[in-house]
């Protein structure tokens, strides 16, 4: 965002965009809640402490797979599913989150991820889907090919995973990309090698699933909030 405000700080509709995605959280009455934090995080850590969170800190920021393996020592003792939610996401509503668990519960997966059709996917990673229709690979847009690009199948940054699988997976992630970081959704690949099963669920309005990285994103957002053309949640 380029600003001294941590981007999850800025606000859409007069609330801090992380807030929305801990209340939506909330909402689906989770065992805890463990928020990642970087980048001008004692800020985030100190807006969040009404929240009750379990906070974690991302020393290096070295990418979305790095991020989540530092909620290992947490989640050692763990078994169950394992939701992940960006903090950059504030429109995704409950019911879609819920139906993402649910088809990750019924397909009986190790991972599923959220996705959506955009017709203009530019900048996102694409979801690749084998000739069964089931998910092959996700690929990050600085890497995908031509041929890659063209899908405009997206991948929202949502997923369900099995704990059990996902830390042995996370380590198995080499940074060898046009970023230089350890991307989560490497983890679909390393799976799927693993003969385990990957889900998506597509998510009915691909509106809710927008990120806001700029603030010419931030102001589509409030525009399309104003305009009633989607809904703040909580």
């Amino acid at each position: 965002m380029k600003s001294d405000l941590p981007k999850v700080l800025h606000q859409v509709g007069g609330r801090p965009i992380i807030e929305y995605v801990v209340k939506t959280a909330k909402t689906l009455k989770p065992n805890r809640i463990i928020v990642v934090i970087g980048h001008q995080g004692q800020m985030v850590q100190d807006f969040l402490k009404p929240y009750r969170v379990d906070i974690v800190w991302q020393k290096e920021l070295l990418g979305t797979g790095h991020a989540l393996v530092q909620t290992k020592s947490l989640l050692s003792d763990f078994q169950g599913i394992l939701l992940v939610l960006c903090g950059d996401v504030p429109f995704l509503r409950p019911e879609t989150i819920r139906e993402l668990i649910q088809t990750h519960r019924k397909t009986q997966a190790c991972a599923t991820v959220l996705t959506a059709l955009l017709e203009d996917p530019e900048g996102y990673g694409r979801v690749i889907r084998a000739e069964d229709g089931s998910v092959e690979k996700i690929v990050e847009h600085k890497d995908a090919t031509p041929r890659e690009r063209v899908e405009k199948e997206i991948n929202t940054g949502t997923f369900c995973f099995d704990s059990r699988f996902i830390f042995p997976a996370l380590a198995q992630v080499e940074k060898e990309n046009e970023q230089g970081e350890y991307y989560l959704t490497d983890v679909v690949k390393i799976l799927r090698k693993g003969n385990h099963k990957i889900s998506a669920f597509q998510a009915r309005n691909p509106r809710e699933t927008m990120g806001i990285n700029s603030f010419e994103q931030l102001r589509q957002m409030e525009a399309l909030w104003a305009n009633g053309q989607i809904e703040l949640n909580v």
